[in-house]
C-alpha cells in the first residue's frame, strides 16, 4: 500500500478504524485514555490522524486489546501502523509545513497529494494546479500588502511544487477535472501578455490524458457554482479491505481559512452543483477553441 497511499490519508484511515473500535467497545476517549494510562489528547491525536503520532506496536496492541478487537482487525491495524514508520514516501510538502503553508491549507495539500480524482470549479481565477509562475505571482500579491514579498516567493514555490503531482507515476497521478468560468480567461493578471501566456499554458495542459478543462460560458446563465469556488476530492480504496480510505471531501477556500466538508448531505449538495456545472459547460473541444480564441485576442494587438 505504501506506493499508492499518502501518509496523511493512511493516518486518517487508521484513526477512523480506531474510533470505530472504541465506540464499538462502548468507551469514551476519556475512559479509554484512563484505562490505557495515556493522556486523552494523545488518543485524540491518534484518532484524528495527526502526523506527529508515532504508532508503537506495544501501544497499538494495548489499545486493540482494550477494545477487544478481532484478530483480523489486530493484524490489519498492526500492519497499517507499521507502514507509518517504515520507509514511507516522504511527500514534498513536508518541507513546507512550517513555512509557506498556512496551517489551514497544509491539510488540504496533504489530502490533494493522496486523492484519486480532483474536481474543481473556479469562477474568477485559473486554479493553482494550472497556473504559470508569472500568473501565480500576481495572484499571491492580491490584496496588496496582505503578505510580505518574501512570503509571496515561498507560496509561489509551493504552488509550482504542487503541480508535480499531475506528472507523477508512483503513486499514479490523480485525474484532474476543472470547470473554469469564462471570466477567468478575460480577467487580467498583470498584463495581456501574461494572461496570453497563461491561456496558452491551459491549451498545452488539455493535451494531458489526466487533465480535463471545460469552460463555463457567460451564456450558461445562472448555475450551480454561483455561491463560490470549490474542490471535491475523491480517494482510493484500501486494497486490503476494498473500503474507501477517506470519504469524499469538499474544500472551500477563503482569504484567511478554509472549510472542509465531509458530511454526506454537504458533499451531496456540492455533487449536485458539480453536475449542474458540467451539464452547462462547453465540451472539451469547444473549450479548447474558446481558450485558443482568448490567446489570439491577447496576442493580436
Amino acid at each position: 500500500m505504501s506506493d499508492t497511499v499518502g501518509s496523511a490519508l493512511l493516518r486518517r484511515y487508521i484513526g477512523r478504524r480506531l474510533t470505530a473500535l472504541r465506540l464499538q467497545a462502548g468507551l469514551t476517549q476519556e475512559a479509554a485514555a484512563q484505562r490505557l494510562q495515556r493522556a486523552r489528547a494523545t488518543l485524540g491525536r491518534m484518532e484524528e490522524g495527526d502526523e506527529r503520532v508515532r504508532f508503537r506496536d506495544i501501544e497499538v496492541k494495548a489499545i486493540l486489546e482494550l477494545y477487544e478487537a478481532s484478530e483480523q482487525d489486530v493484524q490489519l491495524l498492526l500492519a497499517l501502523t507499521a507502514e507509518t514508520r517504515n520507509g514511507r514516501r516522504k511527500s514534498w510538502w513536508h518541507d513546507y509545513t512550517e513555512t509557506a503553508l498556512p496551517e489551514w491549507f497544509g491539510l488540504y495539500v496533504s489530502l490533494e497529494d493522496s486523492a484519486e480524482t480532483i474536481r474543481q470549479y473556479e469562477p474568477e481565477l485559473v486554479p493553482g494546479l494550472l497556473q504559470t509562475r508569472s500568473y501565480a505571482e500576481q495572484v499571491a500579491r492580491v490584496p496588496a500588502e496582505y503578505i510580505e514579498e518574501d512570503e509571496v516567493e515561498r507560496r509561489v514555490r509551493v504552488r509550482m511544487e504542487r503541480q508535480s503531482l499531475l506528472q507523477r507515476h508512483r503513486p499514479p497521478a490523480p485525474q484532474l477535472s476543472v470547470v473554469l468560468n469564462e471570466a477567468a480567461l478575460q480577467r487580467l493578471a498583470g498584463d495581456e501578455r501574461l494572461l496570453a501566456e497563461q491561456c496558452a499554458h491551459l491549451l498545452n495542459l488539455t493535451g494531458q490524458a489526466n487533465v480535463s478543462i471545460r469552460i463555463l460560458p457567460f451564456t450558461a446563465g445562472l448555475h450551480g457554482g454561483m455561491a463560490s469556488a470549490f474542490t471535491i476530492l475523491d480517494f482510493p480504496n484500501d486494497p486490503r479491505t476494498n473500503e474507501l480510505l477517506e470519504p469524499p471531501l469538499v474544500y472551500v477556500d477563503t482569504l484567511t481559512g478554509a472549510m472542509y466538508l465531509n458530511k454526506p448531505d454537504e458533499v451531496g449538495a456540492y455533487e449536485l452543483a458539480w453536475r449542474d456545472l458540467v451539464d452547462r459547460a462547453l465540451d472539451e473541444e469547444a473549450s479548447r477553441k474558446m481558450i485558443s480564441s482568448a490567446v489570439e485576442g491577447f496576442t493580436s494587438g
